[in-house]
């Protein structure tokens, strides 16, 4: 059972509310997230320039050094991409833990909940962007329907028990198998394009604040509804 504050109809007044109370956070997420993204792109582009000056020696030896420095770049960015995205899944897991709890989620807390059990999370995050790339190449419905189950999902990995698989099951069950479930997609989905147009109005920069308001309002919506119990 979530607090009280999680089945009260959701507005975008409580949704500030709640960010403004996790700016810290959120901040931390935020800053965390792009540095290590940054870090994982400078070692990629020192590796590819390496291979670039390798192979204006000349050589078959040099163009295979080259090739082997671009390769290596791709994949010392890899680690830095899954990390950079562990971090990132704080900005739907805080506004979970805070309506579940009741209170404000620090700083220490977040990262304390993240470093639990991190396998679980990478895991969990592995299945998830898989059945949504699969998704999206078949058909764009398909991955847009994966994808409006997120909020639900990373509920359940990080508030639950419940295996990966059956995490995944039920949550989709749960936007897609009842009336309340489909109303609740139809407003994350509003929810999200009012984001998208807002960033693309500031070229972005609206995007550090719309887009934490928008996971504390749609996880508040999906207690109202009933797609979180």
């Amino acid at each position: 059972m979530a607090a009280a504050i999680a089945y009260e109809p959701p507005s975008i007044s409580k949704a500030w509310a709640a960010f403004l109370a996790h700016i810290p956070t959120i901040l931390l997420i935020w800053v965390v997230t792009i540095v290590i993204a940054v870090i994982g792109v400078v070692a990629s582009l020192a590796l590819t320039a390496l291979g670039v000056g390798l192979s204006s020696g000349g050589g078959g030896g040099a163009e295979a050094a080259a090739g082997l420095a671009a390769v290596l770049g791709n994949l010392v960015q890899l680690p830095f991409t899954i990390l950079s995205n562990l971090v990132g899944v704080l900005f739907v897991a805080v506004p979970a833990m805070h309506y579940a709890s009741g209170e404000i989620i620090d700083t220490e807390g977040a990262l304390r909940v993240l470093l639990h059990r991190p396998v679980r999370y990478l895991l969990a995050g592995v299945l998830f962007t898989a059945v949504a790339v699969v998704g999206f190449v078949l058909c764009i419905l398909p991955g847009l329907a994966v994808t409006l189950v997120m909020p639900i999902y990373v509920n359940k990995i990080f508030l639950t028990d419940s295996p990966i698989l059956d995490a995944f099951s039920s949550s989709f069950q749960a936007v897609y198998g009842s009336p309340q479930g489909r109303v609740f997609a139809g407003i994350e989905l509003l929810a999200w394009l009012l984001v998208l147009v807002v960033s693309l109005f500031t070229c972005g920069l609206a995007s550090l604040v719309a887009v934490p308001v928008a996971t504390f309002y749609i996880q508040n919506a999906a207690y109202h509804r009933g797609v979180i119990s």
